[in-house]
């Protein structure tokens, strides 16, 4: 086991480097910072004051080692477009993603792993079909059409939920939360039922395939033939053995909550790094760009490193491996 997480280690160490020589190319080659910081009217001296303060004039090579020093200090420039450091736009936009990343997330993963053993279990009951069948839906269309649809739905015509924003919030701290007001839980309806749908529709049906066919394999029958009750075999035998492949499929669905909730954040104008993202490509933030990147990257790396715990877990014979 601890060869196992050596290994992932090393892995997920080598992605990181990977990334960060993405965003450091990113950071070097997009844009012009003079044209962003000075504007167009600057002067030559003064661009080229510029370039020699971040070192842009220097071998790439010199710049990459100064770049990877300054993340590892956390340090990772000046924004462009908003003249603040970028862990300081960052941290203050984090809250509200994270926030509705972890909401939709539990709405998924729950959701999913209910109705897709139920769908599995009922698997002709007239309910279950028609979970299928929203399924369908569900996976089908793209979630920006989703999320329009809703807003028209729910904050058009019935005007019973806020189309946009986050309503209010509390500073807790250095966080920023909507938990705690009732505007900040009705904001995140529509966006969290938007940015979980595919999720969980994905999950539903991963869980009913591997449910069924754990249903159909020779220590399920004979568990019946000894007499355990349908709910232990239901529960304790098939979809224990399911879970290997869900935890898997479900780890990255989880990440890709977060780093792909930039359409959600941009159709609800949710200001969180999403949204700012955006804005940050319209605007060639290219620092705000690089430690996008890096941020995305390093969550994909811890989550892996959460579904690989999950994995022992659930399958006692890693543990004993």
């Amino acid at each position: 086991m601890p060869l196992l997480f050596a290994r992932r280690l090393g892995q997920s160490l080598l992605v990181l480097l990977a990334v960060s020589f993405i965003a450091f190319l990113v950071f070097r080659h997009i844009g012009d910072p003079t044209i962003s910081l000075l504007g167009e009217d600057a002067s030559l001296a003064d661009r080229e004051a510029v370039i020699a303060e971040l070192g842009f004039d220097q071998p790439v090579a010199v710049q990459y080692l100064r770049y990877m020093g300054n993340v590892l200090q956390g340090e990772f420039g000046i924004s462009y477009r908003l003249k603040r450091p970028v862990v300081e736009v960052i941290a203050e936009r984090l809250p509200a993603t994270l926030e509705l990343a972890l909401i939709a997330g539990l709405l998924a993963v729950a959701g999913g792993l209910v109705l897709g053993v139920y769908t599995a279990i009922h698997r002709e009951a007239w309910l279950s079909r028609a979970l299928m069948t929203l399924s369908l839906v569900g996976v089908s269309l793209p979630t920006f059409l989703i999320g329009i649809g809703l807003i028209y739905l729910f904050a058009v015509e019935l005007q019973w939920l806020p189309s946009f924003g986050r309503g209010d919030t509390v500073q807790l701290g250095g966080w920023t939360t909507g938990f705690l007001t009732a505007s900040g839980w009705a904001s995140l309806v529509l966006p969290v039922c938007t940015l979980a749908m595919f999720k969980l529709t994905l999950i539903m049906r991963l869980v009913r395939a591997e449910m069924l066919e754990a249903l159909r394999t020779d220590y399920v029958r004979f568990a019946r033939a000894r007499g355990l009750p349908e709910k232990r075999i239901h529960y304790g035998h098939a979809l224990r053995n399911t879970l290997i492949p869900v935890v898997t499929i479900t780890g990255l669905q989880i990440g890709s909550l977060i780093a792909f909730a930039i359409v959600t954040e941009t159709v609800f104008q949710w200001p969180g790094v999403g949204l700012l993202f955006i804005n940050s490509i319209q605007g060639v933030d290219v620092p705000v760009i690089a430690a996008y990147l890096m941020l995305i990257a390093a969550l994909y790396v811890v989550i892996n490193f959460l579904v690989d715990g999950a994995y022992l877990l659930v399958d006692p014979r890693l543990r004993r491996g």
